[in-house]
């Protein structure tokens, strides 16, 4: 699996378990939802996300890489 595509993935997983706290206990869990896609949006324009050094450190290599 490459960086990029478990940033994907962690995004993804990071709004579901949003929306899934939100409805249970409370609906400040948005904010998570809201926080995971102001960093998508950021990273679209910067090409970095805190996640991706994350996933680099443990070894998952870039797309560009092959």
């Amino acid at each position: 699996m490459t960086t990029e595509r478990s940033v994907r993935l962690l995004a993804g997983v990071m709004i579901l378990l949003s929306l899934g706290l939100s409805y249970y206990f409370s609906h400040y869990w948005l904010w998570l939802g809201v926080f995971v896609g102001l960093n998508l949006l950021q990273s679209a324009f910067t090409n970095w996300c805190p996640a991706m050094a994350i996933f680099r450190a443990m070894g998952l290599r870039d797309a560009s890489n092959g």
